[in-house]
């Protein structure tokens, strides 16, 4: 295309936006004008995209970060004959792909769900990553981000993390025009102060006016052929282009413009332009997934020595990395404690490094997720707090990854609790589609990290500090969703239910309260979501009473996981529930349990406690 053709396409693109935010009666179409131009240009001269082979291995990746701006690229998937106007005009309906903020789980030219600002750019990152180090392929991945979005903290951990990996296969293409929601954004039109962050981080920066379609092609072509470095490229733009009304305006943010017909006619009329994208180079499939016998790590059952469940996760991953080369590890800089060094050491190349960046990691994580590979990502419980929204996009956008928590409640002992995950089943509970595991041995957390490669959505495995009993062989199943009774009986008066840490707590109350004469069952729920209601159903109406004793908050744990399998109108059993009611300090781990009333001797004076209602009763 030429220039003059250019700036119709540009033009093209605002008035589909407009038309779309005015059939559906709200969306951001100043926030969608402002970047058309940038837009155009990419889509005509630069975007290696096949929309018939989405999945095509040499397509380059596009990545929305501002998500509001979703009426630019429906209009743009429009101009490539992805969709057509009759669809575009279904924006933001019920039962359309077109949603409010693009999701994968819609369109399949989607990379990752955006919305949650100062996203994109982090996800793009971990796809960058999977193209350079994991791909090792030429496909581009360019990010379009809006100005307001550089404040999130998030945006700065991927631009580190980009400079220090060298992805001079991403280009971020800043959007700004200089107004956010509410207002003026912190820089305003000032481009120099983007440029200095971005050019602190190794990347290569250039400056344009966003509204010359001439100078953003020279732009492109510089970021395509600058090597050694990530581009940012700062686009001077005006909110609302081309339309007086509403061009560089404060208070429009989100809104349909009020005279649309009137808007559309000043920027010339709707328009019919069809491109065909560039194709992408021709390329081999990017990597296969190959696949050899799995030899997961054994431990002797009833080993005197306890093993750290957190120590079988490492050993565990690096058996799975040998059987499977889809697997990849990330770690927060703790991986001689989550034991993520066991995995580098053996497949350095499949091993990526986030440092203190957990939000960084768990983005890297979706990013290499898209392009099929299977990520591990590992650290304390208590640090994937920091990265809870990132993990709840990935949730949104149907991604696959594989999170781990270690030094999981008051059990890591004297760090205190600044260190201590308490609230990490509540988290990974409520987000949706996941699956929660929890388990409390060598072999049974092996069997699990092997299960997690197989799953669907967002899935999270527990692990903890100290060494724990072998209470499996090595041999025993655990299917997601299960449990396992530990002991039964027909004279059972209540049931204990556990997980993790717990579970030998829990046996040893059991045998405590059998020589007073009292029968416990005794159920390890390390299946924590899903939760197997068929086995507490069965022990409720056995036993009548039950106890779950967890290492965690009450709130949104274990106890509540519990209830969940009487939701459906049965009966609520009698039910206590020993958690982490208060505010730990530092002491050995054994007084931490103590001092929580969750270590043995809190469980059976709870049971004892309980039968003895029962019987007043």
């Amino acid at each position: 295309m030429n220039t003059r053709e250019l700036v119709e396409l540009g033009q093209q693109l605002r008035v589909d936006g407009i038309r779309a935010s005015a059939a559906a009666g709200s969306g951001h179409p100043t926030s969608s004008m402002s970047a058309a131009d940038l837009m155009a240009v990419l889509l005509a001269h630069h975007l290696r995209y096949d929309f018939d082979r989405p999945a095509h291995p040499g397509n380059d990746r596009f990545v929305l970060s501002k998500g509001h701006a979703s009426p630019l690229l429906y209009a743009a998937y429009k101009a490539a004959g992805a969709i057509d106007d009759a669809e575009l005009l279904t924006y933001r309906t019920l039962g359309s792909r077109l949603e409010g903020h693009p999701t994968p789980q819609r369109l399949p030219w989607v990379e990752t769900a955006t919305g949650s600002l100062g996203q994109g750019l982090p996800v793009g990152v971990g796809i960058a990553l999977a193209g350079l180090r994991l791909d090792r392929a030429d496909y581009r991945v360019w990010v379009l981000c809006g100005d307001s979005e550089l404040a999130e903290g998030s945006v700065w951990e991927a631009a580190e993390h980009a400079g220090h990996e060298h992805l001079d296969n991403l280009i971020a293409i800043v959007d700004v025009n200089r107004l956010g929601q509410r207002g003026p954004t912190r820089h305003g039109h000032d481009l120099d102060a983007y440029a200095r962050r971005f050019q602190a981080f190794g990347w290569h920066t250039v400056e344009i006016d966003g509204h010359d379609v001439d100078a953003i092609d020279r732009a492109y072509g510089e970021a395509v052929s600058t090597k050694g470095q990530p581009t940012a490229i700062l686009a001077r733009t005006l909110k609302g282009k081309g339309v007086a009304d509403v061009e560089d305006r404060e208070g429009l943010h989100g809104k349909p413009l009020k005279n649309a017909d009137e808007a559309i006619a000043e920027l010339g009329g709707p328009r019919d332009i069809r491109l065909r994208v560039q194709e992408p180079p021709p390329t081999r499939m990017l990597h296969s997934v190959s696949t050899g016998a799995l030899a997961l790590p054994r431990w002797e059952k009833g080993a005197k020595e306890g093993v750290a469940t957190r120590d079988a996760y490492g050993e565990a991953l690096a058996a799975l990395g040998t059987a499977r080369g889809d697997i990849v590890a990330l770690d927060g800089e703790v991986g001689d404690s989550t034991r993520a060094e066991a995995f580098a050491k053996e497949h350095p190349e499949r091993y990526i490094e986030c440092y203190i960046a957990e939000q960084q990691m768990v983005a890297t994580a979706v990013g290499i997720a898209t392009r099929g590979w299977v990520p591990y990502a590992a650290t304390f419980a208590a640090f994937l707090t920091r990265a809870y929204d990132f993990v709840r996009m990935a949730s949104i956008s149907g991604s696959g990854i594989n999170l781990v928590g270690s030094h999981a409640g008051v059990e890591i002992g004297q760090d205190g609790p600044s260190q201590m995950g308490l609230e990490d089943l509540a988290m990974m509970r409520a987000v949706h589609g996941s699956t929660v595991l929890y388990p409390c041995d060598a072999n049974q957390t092996a069997r699990l990290v092997a299960e997690m490669a197989g799953l669907q959505g967002v899935r999270y495995l527990r692990t903890s500090r100290g060494g724990s009993p072998v209470i499996y062989g090595p041999d025993e199943t655990f299917p997601v969703g299960g449990s396992k009774v530990l002991r039964s009986s027909d004279q059972d008066r209540m049931t204990i239910v556990a997980a993790g840490v717990t579970v030998p707590a829990a046996l040893a109350a059991a045998d405590a309260l059998d020589r007073e004469g009292i029968k416990v069952r005794v159920i390890d729920l390390y299946s924590v979501k899903p939760v197997d209601h068929v086995t507490l159903r069965r022990a409720a109406e056995d036993t009548g009473c039950l106890v779950t004793v967890e290492d965690h908050h009450p709130e949104g744990g274990l106890g509540d996981a519990v209830l969940d399998a009487f939701l459906d109108g049965r009966p609520v059993p009698r039910l206590v529930r020993l958690a982490v009611r208060t505010m730990p300090g530092s002491a050995s781990p054994d007084e931490q349990l103590h001092a929580a009333g969750i270590d043995a001797d809190s469980i059976a004076a709870a049971g004892r406690l309980l039968v003895e209602q029962a019987v007043v009763r």
